[in-house]
Formats: structure tokens, sequence, C-alpha cells
């Protein structure tokens, strides 16, 4: 397949101007193809030679100002429009196009719980050409109209209001000019909710068989919509640019949500069938402020180019997360995102194929498609807050309301942003955009206390790196009164890095944090008084943020080789049985369970750190034995599970269907019993297959593949190697549930012989299906276990020699850079 370049996109962009699609799709002809006819009204500015794009299964009709053009001219993805004069055209184009199974272009599912079938379309970055033919890139934003033909009894959702025509045709309003890959459809038999707010047609919707369950959540759900919708309006001056606004929630989602003009699509996860966390509703509730964001940053005013990715996706994450404090009930966003959102920047900006968050070398469609990543969206938000914390928000939001005005339907640049936000500022916004988003790396900040001679102390900070820095000092001492001696705040300082003058401090504090409240991007170290500080009084300071600071410390630090990893298990054994934030006991337990004991300390230490975990989420499960905190309980449940050496007390809870004293094992539950047991050998495919009798569901299929693939039995691990890599069956989904039970610490022996077979077969399978599964690959199912030199060398010589997707490379090389990561960690 031709990506698009740069140059090309240019060289398009100055001789085309896109007025208007007129698509027509069948979705009746049958279960692997669809119809697709598309009408291209667009003018030439001058004569020359051009293209159009589409991927179809079969090409039968080409018509340009009403003569026929020879479909054998296609090639790959591209359609030759040679010697195309200046003036206006009509291009008439007649396809058959494939039905996705790895959630690109037009995705088809089939419910295996009632066998109904939903269609949704992904069309970002390429993937508009799996569906209708298209000028695809962002800056040639043209009006799309759209009718649709479905079965009978289905509902059309589209971006503008969808009339039901009758006999199965469906109409749906014309866009305002936006761009290709933002155009939008979703049919099926849903189940929908449908209210109104401020006179906006508003709706959710989900598949049938979980409709019992969005139905229990769904005044959550259009409170959350409408409380962000508001503070939208109040924020921005620009109204809802859209007749309609509407949210799915689709099988088979790759991303977590997609911000479709008009019509948001969601992982239906969202939707959940067993019980959850506040902070994993609080998650769900950021997702939907990040998409309605986007309706303004990314939608209304769009990229030009694919180096600007940041624009949509770091303002939309800052902006949900801020809105949500702002607007909602989940008033301490921010924690969260600094747990579970900061550390994926920090960690890809630490590895080799980091970036700058604005890139100024993105070629192609290719490369670009690799930067949707941490940097663009945790790195990007948090130089967005530090830009806040400078600017202040008054002139932050008056230059984004300049940049809608003068953007509005149309496409900009980061020069352009830059602008609108010098026009609100005396500040030089130029220079700060230089140094923080033209530049790559983590900054380190670390404290030197120097005594005086008074009985007072002052504050240099070394600063290893090259940004300039906003950020508050905390001042800790401990509470005489207390007899814990906990942590009380004295004060919190505003200290610009690069210093002009050591800050005085007064009596030296007991705890010196640097960037207490979080409010830049940067590595902190402690003084070692500080250290010894937060050792023994984590749990006691008074503000979850600070803590969540302080536990990013102690991660850094455990990746940088500067912590011995037991050291986290022991601060995590002796501060989490009294932490109260959920994300924070969950961010904590994450990265003590799938980084420090799976990788960072040796096979022969293994045991005593999953003892460890053990007996911290036992404790936490006897703190809430009173059902006080269900939250913090259930996670301390899912982490027994997942950490559980023995097998017996979960066997237990399994065969009785309750964990003593609650919660009762609801389907999450029982497929994570069940998949441990299968990694310790206690269970087998008779008890999987009557686990999958009992839960049939889309969700029940993949905890059977995910079971089936942990089984410690080479005739088992055999079948779901097949599965992935020498047939093409497996959906996005099913295979990254068999790359999850694939590898295993505990199997090490048995699952030695496929770590040399994995980069053959990576190598061809990401060839053969594409960027999602070759995501797959790279993500779910490298042997990340196998924390050794071998597989290094094998992996570092696949890299040499083979012949990489850029997809695929992208994820080997941020592995092998994990890799090498925790063999350094391990030395410690």
């Amino acid at each position: 397949m031709s990506v698009l370049t740069r140059d090309e996109a240019q060289t398009r962009a100055r001789l085309l101007d896109v007025q208007r699609y007129t698509i027509d799709l069948d979705l009746t002809v049958g279960d692997e193809h669809f119809d697709s006819r598309t009408v291209i009204h667009f003018t030439a500015r001058a004569d020359a030679d051009t293209f159009v794009e589409l991927k179809p299964a079969e090409l039968r009709t080409v018509v340009l100002d009403g003569q026929p053009l020879d479909p054998g001219t296609l090639a790959e993805n591209r359609l030759p429009l040679s010697s195309l004069t200046e003036g206006e055209h009509e291009l008439v184009i007649d396809a058959v196009m494939s039905y996705s199974r790895t959630g690109e272009g037009m995705h088809r599912f089939t419910d295996p719980t009632d066998g109904e079938t939903y269609l949704y379309t992904q069309l970002f970055m390429e993937d508009v050409q799996r569906v209708f033919a298209a000028f695809d890139q962002p800056d040639l934003k043209a009006v799309f109209e759209l009718t649709v033909k479905a079965p009978e009894g289905w509902t059309v959702l589209a971006n503008g209001i969808a009339e039901d025509l009758g006999e199965g045709r469906w109409q749906a309003a014309p866009t305002p000019p936006i761009s290709t890959y933002l155009v939008a459809v979703a049919a099926g038999p849903w189940h929908s909710v449908r209210t109104e707010h401020r006179g906006l047609p508003f709706g959710i919707h989900c598949r049938r068989s979980l409709a019992p369950y969005l139905d229990v959540d769904a005044d959550e759900l259009f409170e959350i919509t409408r409380q962000c919708y508001d503070r939208y309006h109040e924020k921005f001056e620009e109204p809802y640019p859209f007749d309609s606004y509407d949210q799915a929630f689709v099988p088979e989602f790759n991303a977590g949500a997609m911000e479709n003009p008009g019509l948001v699509t969601f992982r239906d996860e969202f939707v959940y069938r067993s019980a959850v966390t506040d902070t994993e509703r609080q998650t769900r509730a950021m997702v939907i402020a990040h998409e309605m964001a986007h309706m303004w940053f990314g939608d209304l005013v769009t990229l030009r180019w694919w180096d600007d990715i940041w624009l949509n996706e770091s303002f939309a994450e800052y902006m949900g997360y801020q809105t949500l404090t702002e607007a909602t009930r989940f008033s301490d966003t921010w924690t969260d995102f600094g747990v579970a959102r900061k550390s994926w920047g920090y960690d890809a900006d630490q590895r080799p194929s980091t970036h700058p968050v604005a890139p100024e070398a993105v070629d192609d469609t290719a490369a670009a498609l690799l930067n949707f990543d941490g940097i663009s969206y945790a790195k990007g938000a948090s130089a967005l807050r530090q830009l806040v914390a400078w600017l202040g928000e008054k002139d932050f939001l008056a230059g984004i309301n300049t940049h809608f005005a003068r953007h509005r339907f149309g496409n900009a640049t980061l020069a352009d942003f830059i602008d609108s936000l010098a026009s609100a500022t005396e500040r030089d916004v130029h220079a700060w955009a230089d140094a923080w988003l033209r530049t790559t790396g983590v900054d380190t900040l670390t404290p030197v206390v120097a005594p005086g001679d008074d009985g007072t102390c002052a504050l240099t900070v070394e600063h290893a790196g090259s940004r300039p820095h906003r950020i508050a000092v905390g001042l800790y001492d401990q509470d005489p009164a207390d007899e814990a001696r906990r942590l009380v705040l004295r004060e919190r300082l505003d200290l610009d890095i690069p210093q002009s003058a050591p800050l005085p401090l007064g009596k030296r504090p007991a705890l010196l944090l640097l960037n207490d409240s979080d409010l830049t991007y940067a590595k902190v170290r402690f003084d070692p008084e500080s250290f010894q500080a937060v050792r023994s009084g984590l749990s006691g300071l008074p503000d979850p943020l600070t803590r969540a600071v302080v536990w990013n410390a102690l991660r850094d630090s455990v990746r940088d080789g500067q912590l011995p990893a037991t050291a986290y298990l022991d601060a995590a054994r002796a501060h989490l049985p009294r932490e109260t934030d959920l994300a924070l006991v969950q961010g904590v337990l994450a990265f003590a369970s799938a980084q420090v004991t799976d990788r960072y300390i040796t096979a022969e230490a293994r045991p005593v750190a999953l003892a460890t975990l053990t007996d911290l989420c036992r404790d936490l499960i006897r703190r809430t034995e009173d059902g006080d905190n269900a939250g913090l309980r259930l996670i301390a449940v899912r982490h027994f599970i997942d950490v559980a050496a023995q097998p017996e007390t979960i066997a237990a809870w399994l065969a009785e269907g309750t964990v003593p004293g609650g919660p009762d094992l609801d389907p999450e539950l029982r497929w994570r019993v069940l998949g441990r047991l299968a990694v310790l050998g206690a269970t087998d495919e008779a008890a999987i297959a009557a686990e999958l009798d009992r839960d049939p569901s889309a969700t029940g299929q993949e905890g059977a593949a995910r079971c089936r693939a942990a089984l410690p039995d080479p005739e088992a691990k055999r079948r779901a190697w097949d599965a992935m890599f020498a047939g093409d069956d497996l959906s996005n989904y099913l295979f990254t549930a068999t790359a999850q039970g694939f590898w295993q610490p505990e199997q090490a022996d048995l699952v030695r012989e496929y770590v040399p077979r994995y980069y053959e077969d990576a190598v061809a399978v990401a060839a053969r299906r594409g960027p999602a599964i070759a995501v797959a690959v790279g993500r779910w199912a490298f042997p990340g276990y196998a924390v050794d030199t071998e597989n290094l060398r094998l992996g570092e010589e696949c890299l040499r020699d083979a012949d990489l997707t850029p997809a695929l490379r992208r994820r080997l090389v941020d592995e092998l850079d994990d890799l090498a990561r925790a063999l350094r960690v391990r030395e410690v």
C-alpha cells in the first residue's frame, strides 16, 4: 500500500478544493462485503495530474465528468486522475468493499450472546479508504452527505441526525466541512437511550445484549455529558458546532474512543457488566470529557498535517481532566492522571523512539501513526498544564478562543496555535513552545539543601535538562502532637527553574518535595533526609496528589536503577494498607506486580515478592471486611488473584462463587480466577468450556481464549500459537486475549522454544494483517517475560535484519528497550 507523504499532501492541497461527498453504502449484500458508491464534487485550480485513494475488494466503475475511466489503473490504494483540467469536476466511483475484523475501516461483529450483527466505522488516518473513495488528508475538508441501506430492523447512526426513510434506507443530515477521517457510521439493532439538552439531541447506544448494563448507568452517562457540555460552553465562545451528540459503545474497538463529530464511538468495555471501582467510573467520565473537547479542538479546528497530532490529543487530554475536575463529582482527577497517565509519558519519552510533542519530521502517514503514544497524550497534556500554570488560565482560554475564531471549520498548525496564544499575553509563548514542544526527554530535578548559620536553610535545584519549569516546593514537618509523627504541610513555595538565587526555606523541613501539586513534567529526586521521611511517613502525607508525586518519584528511581526494586515493594507493603485513594492503590499495585515482580526481580526472588504482595492484598481485604470501601476491596481481590502462587484459596472462591465477606464473583472475577488457575495448572479445558457455557458473551469468548493459551500444556501452547500466527481468523480482541494468556513467568521452560520463533512469525503476521494486528503482536505477543540477554540479542537481530512494518518496528524498539532496562534494574 502507498502511504501519503507530506509533500504529496501539500501538492494536492494547493491543487484541489473539495466541496462535497455524496456517499451511498449498501450493507445488505452479504457477510464479507458491502457496496460503496461515492460522488465527489471538487475544483482543480490548475491543469495537473493527481489521485484519489480507495482500497476496494473490487472496483466496478470510475466516471470523471461523465467519461468512464479504466478501473485497471488502480495501483494499490491509488486511482490516478491524469490530465485533470482546471475547473469544477464530478468523480463517481462504484466499488465493492470488504468488512474488517480488526477494528479498521468498516468493522463487522456478530455478538455470540444473541447472534445479532453490528457494524461501525473507524476511519482514522488512512482507513476511510476501506469504506469509500476519498482525497484522504485532513486539510481537504468537505461536506459529507450519507445514505445507507441496512437490514430491516437496524438503526443507522452517523455524524448528523439520521432519518429512517423506510425499507432499510437511512439518510444522514449533511455535515459541516469536516476531514475525511472524521466521517462515521454505526449500523445494527442498537439499544438506544435518548434525551435532549439545550435543544440538542443526545443519545447513547450499545449492543442489545448489553442493554441492561447501559440502562443502569444511563443517568450517570447523561449527567457527565451534560456537565461537560455546559462547562465547555462556559470556557469556549464558539458553541457546539454539530447538530446532535450521540455516543455509541461499540465492540472490538482498538482505541479508547474516537472523536467523530456528532457520533463518538467508545470501546464497549465502558458498559460495565461487572463491578468496577469509582476510579474506573472516573476514567470513563474522563474519556467522555476528552472526546467532547475534540468537538472544538480536532473537529471544528483540525490539524493541517499529522505532525500536529498533539494539537488534537494533548489539548483534549488536558481539557478532559481539568473539565472533569471543575464540573463533575470527580474532583480529584489529576491524582489519577499523575499515576495512570503521566508515567505513560515518562516511559515513552525515555525510549529510543521518543519524539518531540510537536515533531517537525513526520514525512508520511505511516510515521504519523506511530506518534499516537504517551508523548502526544500524557506529555503533551502535562506541557499544557505547565503552560497554564505559567501563563494563567484567563490568558490561556483567551488564546484558545482566538484560535477557534480564526480557524473555524478550517485547519491550523502549531505556529497558528502559538500565534493565537501570543495574542492574549505579553509572555514569550514562542520561546516556551520551542523549549517544551520541540525537545525530547525528561528533565530531572534534584534538591540540594544548604544549611545556614542561624538554623535556617536554602534550596538550590540541580536541573538536568533544558526546559524552564514553574513548580511548587512542598515543605512538610512531622507533627509533634501526633504519636505517628505524620507529616503536615508547613507551606508551598513557588519556584521558577532555572533559579536566579537559592530559595530560603527557614527551618529545615522533614520532607522537601519538588513539584508538589504535580504542575510540571519532570522526574524529581529526594535529598537524603527527605527520603528517610518518605520511607516512614509516605502514607501520612495529607494530599493524595502529593502522595502521587512521591510514588512516581519512587517508581522513576526504580526504573533508573537508583532504588532497588525490592525497596519499592517494601514501601508498598508499609504504606498501601493505610492508603485511601483508589487510583494510588491501583497504580502502585499495578507497577509492583506487572513490572517489579514480573520483570525487575530475578526468578529466584519472585516467590518472595509474590508473597509480599499476597500479604499486602490480604491486609487490604481484611481492612475492608466491614463493607466500608467496596472499591478498595475489589482492587485488593483482583490483585490477590493475579499474584496468587498457590491455587487453593482462589479455587475455593470460584467453587463457592464468592469471596468470604464479598464480593460475589461476577463474570470479570470468575474469568480472572480461572485465568490464574490456568497459569498455575489447577484447571483444565473442561472447566474453561463450562465457564464459557455459563458466560457465552464476547467477553466470555476472550476470557476462554486467554485461559486456554495460559494452560501449562505443550499442546495448548501449540494451538494458541497457531491461532495467532498461522491463521488469520482471530479478531483483534481474540488475538490480544490469546497473546495475553500465552507468556507466563511461571512457564518459562515450557515456552522457551517459542522465543526465537516469535521474531520470524511476528514479522510475517504483521505484514499480512496490517497495523492493528501489528500493534497487538508487538505489545501483547512479545515475550516480555524472558528477561535475558538471549531474548535481547534475538530482538536486536530482528530489528537489524528483518523487513518490518513501521507499526511492528516501533513496538519492538520500545519493548526491547524496556527489556534492556529490566536487565539493568536487575543488576542493582
